[in-house]
């Protein structure tokens, strides 16, 4: 009995994480957002955790490896300890170009990650000029 409940939670457990990266790609089949504001497409989701992206558009991440940049279908297993469970990610509203590596430093900046999980967005207020 002990051994058919613990093939039940692996089998979960393994479901679970390639529904999660499976359920991303459903969800970027949809018509593009728009940010009412920059009028951008809503194409990027950026990782702060791991400083990495997923395309909706091309459905690839990009991420760094060795001071490189690298493209992949998925990110790889384990990387810097990362799972798709935890869904901490952040909309891209101000780019929707083939780009957006080039503004990794202003997104880490702008969501820096914190160890506990979350990222913690900084406001901004727009000046009365």
């Amino acid at each position: 009995m002990k051994k058919i409940i613990l093939s039940t939670a692996i089998l979960f457990l393994f479901a679970l994480n390639a529904n999660a990266q499976a359920d991303r790609k459903k969800a970027d089949k949809a018509p593009p957002l728009i940010d009412p504001i920059t009028q951008c497409s809503l194409r990027y989701y950026y990782y702060p955790n791991i400083e990495a992206y997923f395309d909706t558009k091309k459905s690839i991440y990009y991420y760094q490896e060795d001071g490189e940049w690298k493209n992949a279908d998925e990110i790889p297993s384990g990387y810097r300890g990362y799972s798709m469970n935890n869904k901490v990610s952040v909309y891209i509203t101000d780019y929707d170009d083939d780009d957006v590596i080039q503004f990794q430093k202003k997104h880490k900046k702008e969501y820096p990650y914190s160890p506990n999980g979350r990222f913690m967005r900084k406001m901004t207020t727009a000046s009365a000029d």
